[in-house]
C-alpha cells in the first residue's frame, strides 16, 4: 500500500508539473508567427453538414466573408430535408457573389456518414487546393488565406489547424468547453512539440489535389470513425509533411445535458485509446487532481497527501488562469476545474471498459485500427 500510494503520488507531481509546462507551451505556440505568404491559388472549401448545429448560421457565415481573391464553398447535406438547408439557401441569397453551392445526395458509401457526403460533394469541386472543416467552426476573416499560405511548398501535403471551445449558454456546455481549452488543446501543443506533423484535425484539413490523388481519395476513410487521423496518416505515407498552423479556430459547443458530454467524450476517449494507445496512457497525466485525491483517500487524509492536493490544486489552478488568458477569454469559474477535472477522469477510466460508441444516432464498434463496425441495426 505505501508503494501504492508513493506512486500515484508521484504520478499525480508529474502531472500538475506538467500542465503548468503545457499551459506556457500553448502560450508560445500562439505567439508563433504565422506563415502568411502563399501562392493565393483558387481553394474549394468543402463543408459536410448534418442539422442545424448551434450558431450554424454563424458559423457558415464566417466562410462566406474571407479576405481571399477566389474560392469556392461546397455544401453537402445527405437528406433533401436536413434541416442545415435552410441556412444554406439563406447564405446563397445573402452572398450571390460568392460561388456557394448545395449538394443533396443520400448516397452512402462505408460507416462513416461524413465521408460519404464529402465524396458526394467532390463532383462540384473546380479547384486544385480543398479546405476541408467541420460545421461547428467559426473562423476569422484572414483564415483561408493563412491555413493554404504553407501548401505553396510542394513537400506540405496537408495543412490543419488547433481550435478552442467557445461555449453557447449553459452549464454542461460550459465544461465541454473547459476540456477543450485546459485539456485538450494544451495536450495536443505538446504532442506537436514531441512529434511534429504528426497530427490532423477535423477542425481544418488543407490539401492540393495532387495530395489527394496519391492518397487514393476519401476511399480510404470510409469506415474510419476518426477520418481526421486517417487522413494524416494516409498523407505521411505517400512521403508529404504535415503542418500544423498556429491559427487558432472557433469550435461552437452546445451539450444540451450531462449525456450528451459523456456521449461526446466518451467516443473521442475510445478512439484515441485504440489508435494512440500509448499516448493515451500517458494521458494520465493530466489528470493531476483526481489522482492527488485519490493519493489522500488511500494515505486516510494525512498532512503530507493534504498538502499535496493542495498543491496540485494551485498548479491546476494556475493553469487554466494562463490558458484563459492566452485565449482571450474572460476568466474561467475556478470552482469548476475540480468537478471538469474529476468528469474528465471518470471518462478517462470509462474509456478503458468498451469499445462500443454512440454517434449519429447509431450505435459502433470501434476496431483496433480506429474503423467503425455495425452490429445488426443497433441504435444509439
Amino acid at each position: 500500500m505505501i508503494v501504492l500510494i508513493g506512486a500515484v503520488a508521484a504520478v499525480s507531481l508529474m502531472g500538475a508539473l506538467f500542465l503548468l509546462t503545457a499551459s506556457i507551451a500553448v502560450g508560445r505556440f500562439v505567439q508563433r508567427p504565422p506563415v502568411t505568404v502563399g501562392s493565393g491559388v483558387p481553394v474549394t472549401i468543402l463543408k459536410p453538414l448534418h442539422g442545424e448545429d448551434a450558431q450554424l448560421y454563424e458559423n457558415l457565415r464566417s466562410f462566406c466573408e474571407q479576405r481571399y481573391a477566389a474560392y469556392q464553398i461546397v455544401f453537402g447535406v445527405r437528406d433533401s430535408d436536413d434541416r442545415a438547408i435552410p441556412v444554406v439557401e439563406r447564405l446563397i441569397g445573402e452572398f450571390p457573389s460568392r460561388d456557394l453551392s448545395l449538394v443533396v445526395d443520400p448516397t452512402i458509401v462505408g460507416n462513416n456518414f461524413k465521408v460519404s457526403n464529402l465524396e458526394n460533394m467532390m463532383a462540384l469541386a473546380k479547384n486544385d487546393v480543398f479546405v476541408i472543416a467541420d460545421s461547428d467552426m467559426h473562423v476569422a476573416p484572414d483564415y483561408l488565406a493563412t491555413v493554404t499560405a504553407p501548401l505553396a511548398d510542394p513537400a506540405v501535403g496537408l495543412v490543419t489547424c488547433l481550435y478552442r471551445g467557445r461555449a453557447v449558454d449553459g452549464f454542461w456546455s460550459q465544461l465541454g468547453a473547459m476540456f477543450v481549452n485546459h485539456a485538450f488543446l494544451p495536450g495536443a501543443v505538446i504532442g506537436e512539440l514531441m512529434r511534429p506533423g504528426n497530427a490532423c484535425f477535423g477542425a481544418t484539413m488543407a490539401l492540393r489535389r495532387d495530395t489527394y490523388d496519391a492518397i487514393g481519395g476519401f476511399a480510404s476513410l470510409r469506415d474510419q470513425l476518426a477520418d481526421d487521423y486517417a487522413l494524416g496518416v494516409a498523407v505521411r505515407r505517400v512521403g508529404k509533411r504535415i503542418v500544423l498552423s498556429n491559427h487558432l479556430v472557433d469550435t461552437v459547443i452546445a451539450e444540451p445535458g450531462l449525456g450528451a458530454l459523456l456521449h461526446h467524450e466518451l467516443r473521442w476517449a475510445r478512439t484515441v485509446r485504440l489508435l494512440a494507445p500509448f499516448g493515451f496512457a500517458a494521458s494520465v497525466l493530466t489528470h493531476a487532481i483526481a489522482l492527488a485525491l485519490v493519493t489522500t483517500l488511500l494515505d486516510g487524509l494525512s498532512a503530507w497527501t493534504l498538502g499535496l492536493l493542495a498543491f496540485v490544486l494551485v498548479c491546476r489552478l494556475a493553469t487554466v488562469r494562463l490558458i484563459d488568458r492566452t485565449l482571450g477569454f474572460g476568466p474561467t469559474d475556478l470552482w469548476l476545474v475540480p468537478l471538469r477535472d474529476l468528469l474528465s477522469f471518470g471518462v478517462f477510466v470509462a474509456s478503458f471498459l468498451g469499445n462500443q460508441v454512440a454517434w449519429r444516432n447509431r450505435t459502433f464498434r470501434i476496431s483496433a485500427d480506429g474503423r467503425l463496425v455495425t452490429d445488426g441495426d443497433s441504435r444509439a
